[in-house]
């Protein structure tokens, strides 16, 4: 048996067991989700910041609502732990935490969803009033093996809901319309520069300091509450005081120069937020990075090329590099770094794989003015090394570098 056919097997197997998981809980629990208007939020980049935006939409507007997103999940005025490194738990918790939104009063439950949960099946069960994919870049393709097989895995929210909406502007959107015209029939749109039934710009109208790509989580949530018939100017007036989700353009740091925390770790979440950042600033940009171990390794010379493109010194580190040899992860992302762009360039690159000396050096190295940007592990609380979750905080890291360099 060749090792193709064993992964195959295996990942029937993990399937089976998840949606075996998955009616267990959902009848042991009484299908809560029925009793709940549940919205679902999914696509490749901004599915966090959606959940969150719907969620204060909804709370602002007197809704009684909660919401689970790869952050945490709220219940009333309750905070839980959804657990490391997945935005979709166990199908267990998923209906354990929509119940308690049943006895809680709720009406609303807003539900950040990933591909691998439609795949695995850990959201068999739960019934989603609508459903929105933010857009579909390539992602995740070490576990769906081609874009056409992970996006049509992202499509299954079509089918699992009753209103849908899909990004007009996103390159996912011709298979997207055309599986919906084939198996759905309530589909709506939302976009910027395109013919859609939403069509806003709320960086202009609202004079929003956020970046283009979150000017679309800003419509997405804007097209979700419509949908659900939340009166217009309910929603503009939540969209005027939403705060970004703890890791999502974080800025940590703001004197001498700046610190920026944000979990973006796919090239198109790099292209948004980097090219966002050197509008803002006249400075170098220190961009400290890394790609994850045992996941998609096609993206990680795409990753070191938009990093090239905008920051001024690039220092690659260790995101979760599991079993894989972190050098090596470091090699591909450098493979995307054009030489001779750098030289002509005058940038600077740098490999230190221990995450916290890269931090310490990257805020060593800043200067007046400057902007360090660390993307990927943001709101995580461990770093996957072998086979093992080391303890690990972001905000505790730069808070400690910037001690020892203000001493």
């Amino acid at each position: 048996m060749n090792t193709e056919t064993v992964k195959k097997r295996m990942r029937r197997y993990i399937n089976y067991y998840h949606l075996y998981r998955a009616i267990l809980a959902s009848a042991y629990y009484r299908r809560p989700s029925r009793s709940l208007t549940v919205i679902g939020v999914t696509g490749t980049d901004g599915k966090t910041t959606t959940t969150h935006l719907v969620y204060h939409i909804l709370k602002e507007s007197g809704r009684a609502v909660s919401m689970m997103s790869s952050v945490y999940a709220k219940i009333g005025s309750k905070e839980y732990d959804t657990g490391l490194h997945m935005t979709t738990p166990d199908a267990i918790l998923v209906q354990k935490l929509l119940r308690q939104a049943v006895r809680h009063g709720d009406e609303y439950f807003v539900l950040e969803t990933t591909s691998h949960a439609f795949d695995q099946n850990r959201n068999w069960g739960v019934h989603y009033k609508v459903g929105a994919i933010t857009n579909v870049t390539p992602e995740h393709l070490d576990y769906h093996k081609t874009y056409d097989s992970y996006l049509r895995t992202k499509a299954k929210m079509l089918l699992r809901s009753d209103i849908a909406l899909i990004n007009r502007d996103d390159q996912s959107y011709e298979m997207l319309s055309g599986f919906a015209q084939a198996h759905h029939s309530n589909v709506k749109t939302f976009g910027l520069t395109h013919d859609a039934d939403f069509h806003r710009d709320f960086k202009k109208e609202l004079n929003l300091q956020i970046t283009d790509f979150n000017n679309y989580n800003y419509l997405t949530a804007y097209g979700i509450c419509i949908t659900l018939g939340i009166p217009e100017e309910e929603i503009l007036a939540a969209l005027g005081t939403f705060v970004l989700p703890k890791g999502r353009m974080d800025l940590v740091y703001d004197k001498e120069f700046k610190i920026l925390v944000d979990f973006a770790h796919t090239a198109n979440s790099f292209e948004q937020l980097l090219k966002y950042v050197k509008k803002t600033t006249q400075r170098r940009i220190i961009h400290v990075f890394g790609a994850a171990g045992l996941r998609d390794a096609e993206k990680r010379p795409h990753m070191g090329a938009v990093s090239a493109r905008y920051a001024d010194i690039m220092i690659v580190t260790e995101e979760d590099h599991r079993t894989e040899d972190p050098q090596q992860i470091a090699n591909e992302v450098i493979a995307g770094i054009p030489a001779r762009q750098t030289r002509i360039n005058n940038k600077t690159l740098i490999i230190e794989l221990d995450r916290k000396k890269a931090i310490e050096q990257a805020i060593r190295l800043a200067k007046n003015g400057d902007i360090v940007v660390c993307t990927g592990k943001s709101h995580e609380r461990s770093l996957a090394r072998g086979e093992v979750e080391v303890p690990y905080d972001e905000y505790a890291t730069i808070k400690e570098a910037l001690s020892r360099r203000n001493k």
